[in-house]
C-alpha cells in the first residue's frame, strides 16, 4: 500500500494516555502518546496529559489530531509503525 493511501479509519482511547488506531490496511497499533508528551520539550502539549483533554482527539483527513488547530499530531507513517 502506498503511503498516501494509508489513513486512520478509527481511533479509541486505550487508557493511560494510549490510543488504539486502526489503519486502512487493517493494521492496529496502540501508541503511548503520554510518554511522548512527557518527554517532549514543548510545554504546550502538557495539557494533553489530562485524560479528559487527551480523549478529545479526532480523525481529520485520515490522521488523528488534538486541538482545534491540530495542536498535536504525528506522521501517519510513524503511527503505522507503532512509534512516535
Amino acid at each position: 500500500m502506498k503511503t498516501r493511501d494509508l489513513y486512520i479509519i478509527s481511533a479509541s482511547d486505550a487508557g493511560n494516555l494510549n490510543i488504539c488506531l486502526q489503519f486502512s490496511d487493517g493494521t492496529i497499533q496502540v501508541i503511548d502518546i503520554g510518554q511522548y508528551i512527557r518527554h517532549h520539550p514543548h510545554p504546550q502539549y502538557n495539557k494533553y496529559l489530562d485524560p479528559k483533554k487527551f480523549r478529545r482527539f479526532s480523525i481529520e483527513n485520515g490522521n488523528v489530531v488534538w486541538g482545534k488547530n491540530w495542536d498535536l499530531m504525528f506522521p501517519i507513517e510513524m503511527l503505522h509503525q507503532g512509534q512516535i
